[in-house]
């Protein structure tokens, strides 16, 4: 006597994954010619001490506090968040390259775009200098940091990795060199639409003033108007 067969049916499977856009950001440059001048300018002072001393006519030129001038080197930077979240700050050497610092800092996106709306943003991020880390570490490798907006302390920031996510917007972005705007939500894992993705995509000129001191400032297209926004990184 053959046994009934159940009613009951498999599972169906799962739904498939959206469709992902394939990543072809590449790696940052070494940049080890970054440090050329200085070097250069180093010997060539070194070859002037071996010459003897001549009273010239006229007075040439000096380096203010006879000290080697700031290094300076545009980057692509790009300020995003959901706007009920934390903004997040991604530092790119241009915007078909990896990010090489992406920093959480301690402002909702919505406040950033008011002060931004308001005028001139000053960002100050502080970090101590700590005598027992014996290691030589550079300035943007620091993981946490005191954020200040034009002089108001606002909370703690941290360095972190690039997420998917993170990386997924930057090849979303690719194509755009200066902009802002927001991505349309994307469903979550129950299906509700989730919060809407803001950005803000400028070039900076990045200025390295010190191994405890760096500073971004925010182009304008026109290269003509006072920055809108600069970023201070100092360790004290």
């Amino acid at each position: 006597m053959e046994e009934p067969q159940s009613s009951s049916l498999p599972p169906p499977p799962p739904p498939p994954a959206p469709p992902t856009t394939p990543l072809s950001l590449v790696k940052p440059s070494s940049k080890t010619d970054k440090k050329r001048p200085v070097k250069i300018f180093r010997a060539f002072r070194n070859v002037l001490r071996s010459f003897p001393i001549i009273t010239p006519v006229c007075k040439l030129p000096s380096l203010p506090g006879g000290r080697i001038p700031e290094t300076k080197v545009g980057v692509s930077g790009t300020l995003f968040g959901y706007r009920k979240g934390r903004v997040s700050l991604s530092i790119q050497e241009n915007p078909g390259t990896l990010p090489t610092l992406v920093i959480d800092l301690a402002m909702q996106t919505n406040t950033l775009q008011k002060e931004m709306s308001l005028g001139m943003v000053r960002i100050a991020l502080e970090c101590e200098k700590r005598p027992d880390h014996k290691e030589k570490m550079k300035l943007l490798d620091e993981p946490c940091w005191t954020m200040f907006v034009n002089g108001k302390k606002c909370g703690y920031c941290s360095k972190r990795d690039a997420t998917e996510e993170d990386l997924h917007l930057m090849e979303v972005l690719k194509a755009v060199s200066m902009g802002a705007g927001v991505l349309p939500p994307k469903p979550d894992v129950q299906g509700q639409v989730d919060d809407e993705m803001a950005y803000m995509r400028a070039h900076f000129e990045r200025v390295v003033g010190s191994k405890d001191s760096e500073t971004l400032y925010m182009l304008s297209p026109d290269g003509k108007s006072e920055p809108e926004l600069s970023i201070f990184f100092v360790r004290i």
